[in-house]
């Protein structure tokens, strides 16, 4: 089985019940606490490959750092709102589970299933 790495937020439900969903299964992700060690610009560039989605796909728009940052305006570039969130890791959505060269946001926490397939 290739490595699993969790993007993690301990205080999280979502991000407990995928760790949760994993450890079941007799599986060990490598935890990465990213509030505590955020992902720099070039971690987070090849995280949005892997998941296949764009830089505003992974924001929290319910934070107020989104609000305050006035991240809702549509002529921010990826590299605007990528710089966004490594200042300011609360706003990526979570948990992330990396496998391989794929990865998945685990919204509800049943989707880091689908990378083990």
């Amino acid at each position: 089985m290739t490595d699993l790495t969790l993007y993690h937020n301990p205080r999280c439900s979502k991000s407990r019940g995928a760790l949760e969903l994993l450890e079941a299964r007799g599986l060990q992700p490598t935890v990465v606490r990213y509030l505590e060690t955020p992902p720099n610009a070039a971690e987070l560039t090849s995280l949005l490959g892997k998941l296949g989605i764009a830089a505003r796909d992974l924001l929290r728009t319910g934070e107020d750092e989104y609000k305050a940052l006035g991240l809702a305006e549509a002529n921010l570039s990826e590299a605007q709102l990528i710089e966004a969130m490594v200042k300011h890791p609360k706003l990526i959505e979570r948990p992330i589970l990396i496998a391989g060269d794929k990865a998945v946001i685990g919204r509800p926490p049943e989707k880091v299933l689908e990378l083990l397939a």
